[in-house]
């Protein structure tokens, strides 16, 4: 097995099968920042096989000292801030599938037979309501966010990332911080009333 450079750099001289693998040890770190961006899985697989073909295409401007893994990303954060600049938000399915702690995607079922049925539905709510508020997020706060606080970059690896500065990344997040505590209070309003009223009919 190749370390990184080397595939790189094999794939700079025309190897495809140096880039299939690059693609292979990326996709799921690629796909994952997709899916927190885009919000369900059929735009983020469109918007991750379209980071590939970028990426490849732009393979002889990448330069072997920085992290191929980051220039991956941001890659991805160009072409969706692009993409998002050209088309209306999408409004946020509630019933799309969330990302579980290994990776994997799982479905938003309220309850199975053996557990608590409210506590399934609070706990149903409470996923909904992060989500929901995240895509209130404008583009810029959103992307922001989602590399803090989801993927862990540094603040000065998310100024690189966003083309910013460093102060402009601490702002963003803070207002993005604050917009989604606001967000989440608004909808909490609406969870709060259907969890009321499944407490009533028990």
């Amino acid at each position: 097995m190749h370390d990184t450079s080397t595939l790189v750099r094999k794939a700079q001289s025309n190897d495809p099968r140096a880039f299939e693998e690059l693609v292979g040890f990326y996709q799921n770190r690629v796909y994952k920042l997709c899916y927190h961006l885009a919000g369900n899985q059929d735009d983020a697989q469109d918007l991750s096989q379209e980071v590939f073909i970028r990426a490849y295409k732009a393979l002889g401007s990448f330069r072997n000292e920085a992290d191929f893994g980051t220039w991956l990303h941001r890659i991805t954060l160009n072409i969706w801030l692009n993409i998002k600049r050209k088309n209306s938000r999408k409004i946020v399915s509630l019933d799309e599938p969330y990302e579980s702690g290994d990776g994997g995607n799982m479905q938003r079922e309220v309850a199975a037979l053996d557990g608590d049925p409210l506590e399934a539905l609070e706990e149903k709510e409470f996923r909904g309501l992060v989500r929901a508020a995240l895509y209130k997020l404008t583009e810029e706060h959103r992307a922001v966010l989602v590399l803090r606080e989801i993927e862990g970059y540094s603040y000065e690896e998310v100024a690189c990332l966003l083309g910013c500065s460093l102060g402009t990344v601490k702002s963003r997040l803070s207002r993005a911080r604050e917009v989604l505590r606001r967000e989440m209070t608004e909808l909490g309003r609406h969870v709060d009333l259907d969890v009321a009223a499944a407490r009533e009919r028990r």
